[in-house]
């Protein structure tokens, strides 16, 4: 038992010095296994884990999907690390052993795209709509990579890049590729300004990035939670059979699946937006809300009271613009 514990703590050591001598990529130390699941001819699901991205489960805590054409596999998301881009690649190639020729950003949340240095190392070319250079070029994205190697270290180090978009998409924009037809569309600003979703041919697929969580409460920070809930009936206009979000499980029933998320963004509006009409102090009006509808749900206690904050302050934006 000594000796294991010495060769265990050898191990360490080994992987300690190695990482800060940089002969090694602290996160790619112990590259997860990802296991996709197919959700439709040639459409795979990659799915994160519930919650938010924390050390228990190393970040992975969001979907991305990949779609195999006779001419090359494209890639919606790259997930949240360096290592899970790298874990996503090995997987596609398990699947199919085509080039990985494009991958399509929903939207550059730190979740969805730090795994992008894999794909593009793979050769893959970048997409995403131009409004996500915001985050890039106004010193959010910089913020937030600082917090997530702190929260997320070593999953997330000094190593990790911001990977920008070879292709900014202005609108929407419609390719082809091996015969398969993707329609990317540009819903935002919702969940982020440079929200987009991907139609995948005649599937009947939408890839719809954080547009849509299942089984979990959406985070919405400073959301512009009015555009968002707009959204949903032109989703529901183009009559999905499975929706595949950007987290929790695929949706088979999207217009029952929609109403968490509605649901969830309607009741924070009117809660805060009561308290915005009524004058009553944030840290006042969070208190007496009654969460209970939601208090159990995945992410909640993470995300709730940022969610409420955010949204307390844009309905003082909107009481303003009245």
């Amino acid at each position: 038992m000594i000796a294991g514990r010495n060769a265990q703590l050898a191990w360490f050591l080994f992987v300690a010095f190695a990482v800060q001598a940089g002969f090694v990529s602290a996160a790619s130390v112990t590259l997860p296994v990802l296991v996709p699941q197919k959700v439709a001819p040639d459409i795979y699901l990659v799915q994160g884990k519930a919650g938010v991205a924390s050390q228990e489960n190393r970040g992975f805590n969001s979907n991305a999907g990949f779609v195999v054409t006779r001419d090359g596999v494209v890639v919606i998301d790259a997930l949240g690390t360096a290592a899970l881009g790298e874990a996503m690649v090995v997987a596609i190639r398990n699947v199919a052993d085509k080039p990985i020729r494009k991958v399509i950003v929903t939207h550059y949340h730190a979740d969805h795209f730090y795994g992008l240095q894999a794909f593009k190392k793979a050769g893959a070319e970048v997409w995403a709509h131009a409004a996500a250079r915001e985050y890039l070029d106004g010193g959010e994205g910089a913020a937030r990579l600082v917090q997530r190697r702190a929260d997320l270290a070593p999953w997330v180090d000094e190593s990790t890049q911001l990977i920008p978009a070879d292709v900014w998409i202005e609108g929407n924009r419609s390719f082809t590729l091996g015969g398969t037809q993707f329609d990317i569309i540009h819903l935002g600003p919702a969940h982020s300004p440079e929200d987009v979703i991907i139609v995948v041919g005649k599937s009947g697929v939408i890839f719809t990035g954080d547009i849509l969580f299942t089984g979990r409460i959406p985070f919405v920070g400073e959301a512009d939670s009015k555009r968002w809930l707009q959204t949903f009936s032109k989703l529901i206009a183009l009559k999905p059979h499975t929706m595949i979000t950007g987290h929790g499980a695929p949706s088979r029933n999207p217009a029952a699946d929609l109403t968490l998320t509605r649901d969830y963004l309607i009741y924070i509006r009117q809660t805060m937006g009561k308290a915005v009409e009524d004058f009553v102090p944030f840290d006042e009006a969070y208190a007496k809300t009654d969460w209970s509808r939601f208090a159990k749900l995945p992410a909640f206690e993470a995300a709730n009271r940022i969610n409420a904050y955010g949204t307390y302050l844009l309905m003082e934006k909107e009481s303003l613009s009245k």
